[in-house]
């Protein structure tokens, strides 16, 4: 539902490097909220991942259209009455601003820790086309969020269900936060 009148949504972008667990925090807080998920990697293009697959970092100019794809997405959910949960690495201010022009407004969890936790998540996952040897790139990249951005810090020390625990706490999100169309 849309319009005067209706509720406004949530739009939560749960960020930090590769490994820090953010599609598996995202996918805990849209399983226990009914925000709708999704998963920023699937909206790279084809040549973007074949960067990373084969251990080159991305560069601004790649990452700037899929920043806009995922801006373009949540405000289009919005559009519609739906809240989401982004899983996106959101690694410089720039890229969270990118982001903050599509709904009306995103709120962000930066899940943050120590390198040697997140090398050691990234040594035990399958599948993923990002490969640890990226790690110290995106490192580099990030821009830790300053205090006027008002960004919800959780330590990726703690267990996933603590995590999705704590930001759904935080953040004031509860059951049914959602409209579904």
């Amino acid at each position: 539902m849309t319009g005067e009148g209706a509720a406004p949504t949530r739009h939560v972008v749960v960020m930090g490097v590769s490994g820090a667990g953010k599609t598996t925090v995202a996918l805990g807080i849209a399983a226990g909220t009914g925000l709708t998920f999704a998963e920023a990697d699937e909206f790279h293009p084809p040549a973007n991942v074949a960067r990373m697959r084969a251990g080159v970092p991305l560069d601004d100019g790649a990452r700037l259209p899929w920043l806009r794809e995922l801006a373009g997405w949540m405000a289009a959910r919005a559009a519609e009455g739906v809240s989401t949960v982004l899983a996106c690495s959101a690694l410089r201010r720039s890229y969270r601003d990118t982001l903050r022009q599509g709904p009306p407004s995103v709120e962000f969890v930066h899940l943050d820790g120590s390198a040697e936790v997140i090398r050691q998540r990234m040594a035990r996952r399958a599948g993923h086309y990002m490969p640890a040897s990226l790690l110290q790139s995106q490192l580099a990249t990030l821009e830790r969020p300053h205090p006027d951005e008002n960004v919800l810090v959780l330590d990726v020390a703690l267990t996933p269900d603590a995590l999705v625990a704590a930001a759904v706490r935080r953040l004031g999100l509860s059951e049914g936060v959602t409209a579904t169309g």
